[in-house]
């Protein structure tokens, strides 16, 4: 990685998140269990196959993400969220609601946040014991 402008806290998130894609990838592999490059290809955002090959390179050699072989077609890759990633849990729906507060999402999304909102620490903490049994599974191999 390269050397960053500041020691800013808000400048060391934006390099990390400070483009349109990495959050989505986050969003993909957190919430909507995306594990898969395809999956994550066919997200309605429709990245390109550059940038989400750059992306996830990028999650990865930041400790955000860990890929691994799949068990059961050795060709494909495993993305799965690291602690580190799973730590963005809170933040991830904290930029959610603000968008359910200020810009037009549908009311599908609207109804997800709600319940992600309304499920406080619980819900978190559960999301959170998932993602991380799955991560311990894969890092463990």
């Amino acid at each position: 990685m390269k050397d960053s402008k500041s020691q800013c806290p808000i400048n060391q998130a934006l390099e990390v998140f400070g483009d349109k894609w990495t959050l989505l990838i986050i969003r993909d592999i957190m919430f909507d269990g995306k594990r898969y490059f395809n999956e994550m290809r066919e997200s309605d955002e429709k990245i390109a196959s550059n940038i989400l090959t750059n992306r996830l390179n990028k999650l990865e050699e930041l400790g955000i993400i860990i890929k691994s072989k799949d068990d059961h077609h050795k060709q494909k890759n495993v993305y799965t969220l690291t602690k580190k990633g799973i730590d963005l849990i809170p933040v991830m729906i904290e930029i959610a609601q603000w968008s359910v507060k200020h810009r037009p999402v549908s009311d599908k999304n609207k109804k997800h946040v709600k319940d992600l909102v309304e499920g406080g620490k619980a819900l978190q903490e559960k999301i959170s014991v998932s993602l991380l049994k799955e991560y311990k599974k894969i890092s463990n191999k």
